[in-house]
């Protein structure tokens, strides 16, 4: 004669611990590094619309502000995004382990310098995330050319500092461009051809 075991009943205690589990690597999923499909249209959102070309956009009177970034730079400087109002700051969220940041750098690498080149009143600035070193940084940005700083946030804390509902970053890559009184004019969570890039910065660099 058989006996049959009674269903082992999880307790509270692990419940909860399963559900912390899930909750942490949906988290890890949604910054994890996208591929090119990540920017498709989505239609039109709280104050903003997004396009054919995956690239969001809010128009001037409904924009929200882009809070403070500020920390420790690849090279060991310090940087604070604040202190750039009055420009047209583009952001660019990328990591040196991310296959779609690298197809892109070069995009980013030649347009920076040519619109410094240019005298264009507009600078970029990187956010480096989830890099175990800032070694593996710098020397993606010495293989690909990019000259302007990036933020160093191993952790991606910097990224939690945008307000839900907006145009957030939540992507890697990401990029958004701010306006010169610091608010989100434009993002995508997708890589960027050189053509694409230009079309988000222009529009703002033209507003008066």
């Amino acid at each position: 004669m058989s006996l049959s075991r009674a269903p082992r009943r999880r307790s509270p205690s692990g419940r909860a611990l399963l559900l912390t589990a899930v909750t942490v690597t949906g988290a890890l999923t949604l910054t994890a590094c996208s591929g090119s499909d990540s920017g498709k249209p989505t239609g039109s959102g709280g104050n903003y619309v997004t396009g054919a070309s995956g690239i969001s956009t809010s128009a001037k009177g409904e924009r929200t502000e882009a809070p403070k970034l500020d920390g420790e730079t690849v090279d060991g400087k310090s940087l604070d995004t604040t202190a750039l109002k009055g420009k047209v700051v583009v952001l660019n969220v990328w990591g040196s382990w991310c296959p779609p940041c690298r197809a892109e750098a070069p995009s980013f690498a030649k347009v920076s310098k040519e619109l410094a080149d240019a005298g264009k009143d507009v600078v970029f600035v990187g956010v480096n995330v989830r890099d175990n070193s800032k070694q593996n940084a710098a020397a993606f940005e010495e293989t690909f050319g990019i000259t302007y700083p990036s933020l160093y946030d191993p952790d991606g804390k910097l990224l939690l500092r945008f307000p839900k509902g907006s145009l957030n970053p939540n992507a890697i890559p990401s990029t958004l461009v701010l306006d010169r009184e610091g608010r989100i004019a434009a993002r995508t969570l997708a890589p960027l051809s050189e053509e694409q890039l230009r079309s988000m910065i222009d529009p703002v660099l033209a507003e008066q």
